[in-house]
């Protein structure tokens, strides 16, 4: 007769996202390398003056890019000049004023700048982990009383219990469900929708009897 019994629990806890993460780049277009890099440098430190203006810490800003590839004639095999560009991960602390920052970023970009993505995140999961560990306990162990009511045999106490990963190799994460629906700009604040957490865990309870 088995000495224990392991069950699997599930909790989740949601909150509100605080932190939007701004992908974009800068990309110009030149009839030679060097003055295309140095036309694309120039933006994107338009680009960067204008987060910092707008109230973007130094921190929250970081280079994730850059390049410079050949532009090719579409009729022959004769290059026709170069295309440079930067990419830039900018988090905006105050979403309500994520709108400012981007018109302040087009501003000083014009038609070179470009939003690869936009992400929403919670500045501290933690409470909200804490919140989905006691439900993910909890819904173990009603599962467990569940068990042991069909078994007929006295739940004793808990031997081991096993964090299990959710949502990928990193384990339980922040997941955005709503994203902004229209693109950012002003008078187009961005909708924080909810954030979810997600825990499992594996509980061994020894029978008492």
């Amino acid at each position: 007769m088995s000495s224990h019994v392991d069950v699997t629990g599930t909790g989740s806890a949601s909150g509100t996202p605080d932190i939007l993460t701004l992908d974009v780049r800068v990309s110009c277009d030149g009839a030679d390398v060097a003055g295309t890099l140095r036309e694309a440098s120039t933006r994107m430190a338009d680009v960067q003056g204008a987060a910092r203006g707008s109230g973007v810490a130094a921190a929250d800003l970081q280079t994730t890019g850059s390049g410079v590839h050949q532009r090719w004639a579409n009729d022959r095999p004769e290059v026709v000049g170069y295309t440079a560009w930067h990419t830039l991960r900018i988090r905006v602390r105050d979403i309500d004023r994520a709108g400012t920052v981007v018109t302040a970023l087009s501003t000083a970009a014009g038609n070179a700048l470009g939003i690869d993505n936009i992400a929403l995140a919670l500045r501290d999961p933690e409470p909200l982990m804490v919140q989905a560990r006691e439900r993910a306990f909890a819904d173990a162990r009603a599962k467990a009383d569940q068990f042991a009511a069909l078994a007929d045999r006295p739940l004793g106490v808990v031997e081991r219990v096993t964090d299990l990963p959710v949502g990928g190799p990193g384990g339980p994460a922040p997941r955005a469900v709503m994203m902004a629906a229209s693109p950012l700009g002003p008078g187009m604040p961005v909708e924080a929708g909810e954030a979810t957490v997600t825990v499992a865990v594996r509980v061994r309870w020894s029978w008492a009897d």
